[in-house]
């Protein structure tokens, strides 16, 4: 693992947090077990500490041997030192009778207090045991007399502690030996799978589109990949699209060329008569006229598949129908061909007109183009519930079934022979079909050889409020 990667970091903070989480679980928790002993051990002596106080406040004279004589009558104790001390400070008794502190003054803090008249209680913990000092004033008929000073020293409470600190102690780096091996181990995991989709990257940019990349899991790096695949897939089908598209844009192009690069070798390197010359000249202009025609329709369908989002419009199809008729009954006429409409049943679609207008006029002229001398062509429009139909029908040749499942591809021609001589590219329904479903319309194809040719293209009707109404 790559201590500068962002999983090693994300890791690194983790542990971290957790890590100052505990130790703050930790110090609270002993904290709150020191409070709850101290408080115990605090009414515990106080306790002791008053009930003494009383039994000496009902002494007539306060001296070692009457003060002792009521401590061992009065209660059992198990304290390390008790000494009382009278309203001066001056030392009467002490459990731990040292000739050193008898007659002698105690100015500790905690009897300091107690003379004041104020109920002292001090802890601390040292050497594995509970350190206790209590402090009380005594009072005889509301008059103070002394104090009594207690101090104790308890190991078992002590080790209670020190077991509790331990035990939490040894939990929490149980814990965080936990949460470290996790975070290793779920960042090497992540990593590895990051770094398997980066590979994959890699692949794909030196032109690998086939491969695919398997995570696993069921996360956001699950999803990461499975979008990954499908940018693959996509790529894949784009370069195998475009590799075609050359493949063909170069096999369809080299043919005119050729035919050019033919004939004006032919002009230079023979001594032709005018006539000839003038005949070459014009099968060149015509190789060269078949040349733009198929550039400028090779850039059509370009932009169709290119494009994703356009402006489309509310356009009415009856009157783009009427113009490409109009456009195109000129051609139609040379060949004594027969165009008859039947548009009384409008209705709106969303759609680019340029589109609508396209596509129209390729139907309309492949109908012209191939129909038979003194054929007809049937085009019409109606509405079935929410769907627009546009119907483009010859009286053509019609197309073999076999043929019937190329025609929308790239320079497919049925007839090459005539598809040449009528100046086809092989280019027109392969845009249409693209226009077709770049407008979310469908298109269809029905023919029977010797009957003529039907193209049926649908749309979804777009009414307006005031329409549906």
């Amino acid at each position: 693992m790559q201590f500068k990667s962002a999983q090693f970091r994300y890791a690194i903070v983790y542990v971290v947090v957790t890590l100052c989480v505990l130790l703050f679980l930790n110090i609270y928790t002993a904290r709150n077990s020191q409070e709850i002993f101290y408080n115990n051990k605090k009414a515990s002596m106080f306790e002791r500490c008053e009930l003494l106080s009383t039994s000496i406040s009902s002494l007539n004279v306060l001296n070692k041997t009457t003060i002792d004589s009521t401590i061992t009558d009065a209660i059992r104790l198990s304290v390390a030192r008790i000494t009382v001390t009278d309203q001066n400070g001056l030392v009467i008794y002490d459990s731990v009778d040292t000739e050193s502190t008898i007659k002698k003054y105690m100015f500790l803090p905690q009897t300091v207090e107690a003379l004041h008249g104020n109920d002292v209680f001090t802890w601390h913990y040292k050497d594995g045991a509970m350190q206790s000092h209590a402090a009380m004033p005594i009072y005889s008929y509301g008059t103070l007399i002394g104090c009594i000073y207690m101090t104790e020293s308890d190991s078992e409470q002590g080790a209670l502690i020190a077991s509790i600190q331990n035990n939490i102690f040894t939990i929490t780096l149980i814990l965080e030996l936990t949460v470290i091996i996790f975070s290793i181990w779920f960042a090497t995991g992540y990593s590895a799978r990051l770094r398997k989709i980066m590979g994959s990257i890699r692949r794909v940019w030196s032109g690998d589109y086939t491969h695919k990349v398997n995570i696993g899991g069921n996360d956001e790096l699950t999803m990461l990949g499975n979008a990954f695949n499908d940018l693959t897939h996509r790529l894949d089908v784009s370069e195998s699209k475009r590799q075609r598209f050359v493949s063909d844009a170069s096999h369809e192009l080299k043919t005119p060329l050729a035919s050019i690069k033919l004939l004006s070798d032919s002009i230079l390197q023979n001594d032709m008569d005018p006539d000839t010359v003038k005949e070459f000249v014009g099968d060149i202009g015509n190789e060269a006229d078949r040349l733009n025609r198929m550039s400028q329709k090779l850039l059509l369908l370009a932009k169709t598949e290119d494009s994703t989002e356009d402006d489309f419009e509310i356009v009415q199809i009856a009157p783009t129908i009427v113009r490409v008729v109009k456009m195109l009954s000129v051609i139609a006429q040379t060949q004594n061909i027969e165009i008859q409409t039947d548009l009384q049943h409008d209705c709106p679609i969303l759609i680019l007109e340029d589109d609508l207008y396209q596509i129209v006029f390729n139907l309309v002229e492949n109908g012209i183009k191939y129909n038979v001398p003194n054929g007809k062509l049937y085009v019409s429009l109606f509405r079935d519930g929410d769907t627009a139909i546009i119907n483009v029908r010859d009286t053509g040749v019609g197309i073999s079934e076999d043929a019937l499942t190329h025609i929308f591809e790239r320079f497919y021609r049925v007839d090459k022979a005539r598809s040449r001589k009528s100046g086809g590219s092989g280019l027109g329904l392969s845009i249409v079909r693209n226009l077709v479903e770049r407008n979310k319309g469908t298109i269809r194809v029905s023919s029977t050889p010797g009957n003529g040719t039907e193209f049926t293209v649908s749309f979804p009707v777009f009414d307006t409020e005031e329409e549906s109404i």
